[in-house]
Formats: C-alpha cells, structure tokens, sequence
C-alpha cells in the first residue's frame, strides 16, 4: 500500500523485528515514506545496522539482530522516520525522535497512533539529549507492550 497516498503507514507496510529480538533490548524500525536521496542514518549508525544499498534513493533498512538501540539514527534522521521500539511481558517503550518543548519525565500522555488517533495512556519515561543532535530530543514512552507497533507519537493530558 502507498503510504504517501493514504498519508501515514498502514502496520502491513512495515518492517518490524521478530518478537524474541524486541525483548532483548530496543531496535530501530524505519517508517520512511519517500524514495530520495537520503542516507544520514546510515551514516550515523555505529555498527552498520542501517543501509540503503547502492541506490542513495532507497529506503533504508535495518539489520534488526545488529542494531544495538543506541538512538543515534534517530537524531540523524531529517524525517524524524526512525523509532526505537521494545517490549517486555505486558509493557513496552517507543522512542521518538521530538523537537519541541518536552513534557516532563515521569508525565502522563495520551498516546497517539500513526494517524493521530488515540491509543491509550502512556509515561514519558526518559528524555535524552545526544550530544551530536542537540535539537532533537529522544523521548521514550512507556505503554501497553500490544501498543509498541502503533505508538508513534503522544499529546498531553492537561
């Protein structure tokens, strides 16, 4: 299904990591929509879990038994398109790559799906600055581990 027309990603059009790898720790999952010249999260993954082949157009890819969690792509990503996701038992996390004015660790959100839906609540659990995208903030949120596939973005409570 062409995302671009619909205007976010339907589940069945993207890639995400089998089960028994989402326990061990976070992975990337790349929800990019465009086919253009664009490679930054490549280029900023520290053990080669992204590529995007010969063709600089194609959408990237990741390698999910590589990619250690670090968040790196995530700041490097022009298209905030990267999220890390993980689950364990009944909870699980999405980081999301956020540019504004952050909420505040430990707040209560609405979680929101891909089309702006609501999901259900959720808790900012951690805010992280990296050094070499001070910009972009990665925020990781707490949930419903059934949610994790969905959760792509949130709005405040109050």
């Amino acid at each position: 299904m062409d995302c671009s027309r619909l205007g976010y990603f339907p589940d069945d059009a993207i890639e995400f990591p089998p089960e028994e790898r989402l326990r061990e720790r976070p992975v990337a999952v790349v929800e990019c929509a465009q086919e253009i010249p664009c490679n930054p999260c490549a280029d900023a993954c520290p053990v080669g879990a992204i590529s995007v082949g010969d063709n600089i157009n194609r959408k990237p890819r990741v390698d999910f038994r590589r990619c250690t969690g670090c968040g790196l792509c995530l700041g490097a990503c022009p298209g905030l398109a990267i999220f890390l996701i993980q689950r364990r038992d009944d909870t699980g996390w999405v980081t999301l790559p956020y540019e504004l004015t952050p909420p505040a660790q430990g707040e209560k959100v609405q979680l929101l799906d891909r089309r702006g839906e609501p999901v259900g609540e959720g808790t900012v659990e951690k805010i992280l600055r990296l050094k070499k995208h001070d910009r972009t903030l990665l925020l990781t949120l707490r949930m419903n581990g059934e949610w994790i596939y969905r959760v792509r973005g949130f709005r405040s409570l109050s």
